[in-house]
């Protein structure tokens, strides 16, 4: 998180409502030797996150007990070019949106796999309407119990969350606004659209 606190003003819940919208972050423990890390999509339900990870994961195989873990969600970024706020002496920057949710992270029991799996496919297909809804019913149950033998149900609490809106809060509206439409028109980065008007709102 960057320590400039003007890039921490979100509450708690706005930036926990934010992560849970995007719904696919960068997982991590410590492993013994480095960070253990995964890309995975998740589902936030009140203060825990569920998840799945196929067996051979190696953050599955290390969750022998609980471990704490972090899973960061990025959002919209680009670079800023010091060109863009039409003032003297000021230096590049990237301006970005990043919450991080810390918690411990735990293996739940088999049992409980088709139901994350399912709420997960529901969270995703809905987004998709009017394209009719995907169910796991849709499957072959042979197929789909093969499919359920090879992954594993997680839960992660949530303890902590963190939140940077790095959008040039630190600058006048003026300057702010002029390197939010430069970068809507000549960004370098990830959904610059969204980036501009999240700057543009700050």
């Amino acid at each position: 998180m960057h320590p400039n606190p003007v890039f921490h003003t979100k509450e708690a819940q706005d930036n926990l409502r934010w992560a849970a919208e995007r719904a696919f972050g960068i997982l991590t423990v410590n492993g013994p030797s480095a960070p253990l890390i995964s890309h995975i999509p998740f589902l936030v339900d009140g203060d825990a996150v569920w998840l799945h990870l196929v067996r051979s994961n190696p953050i599955a195989r290390a969750l022998k007990s609980p471990l704490p873990a972090c899973i960061a969600v990025s959002g919209p970024d680009s670079y800023i070019s010091p060109d863009w706020y039409g003032v003297p002496d000021q230096v590049p920057t990237w301006n970005y949106v990043a919450v991080h949710l810390r918690g411990t992270l735990e293996l739940r029991p088999t049992e409980e796999l088709r139901t994350v799996i399912d709420r997960q496919s529901a969270f995703f297909e809905a987004q998709l309407a009017p394209k009719p809804a995907w169910h796991s019913d849709n499957m072959t149950p042979d197929v789909l119990a093969k499919m359920m033998r090879a992954i594993l149900p997680c839960r992660m609490s949530i303890e902590d969350i963190a939140g940077t809106w790095k959008l040039n809060q630190n600058k006048s509206e003026e300057v702010r606004l002029r390197a939010a439409d430069a970068v809507e028109s000549d960004g370098i980065g990830t959904e610059l659209g969204p980036l501009a008007q999240l700057m543009r709102d700050a």
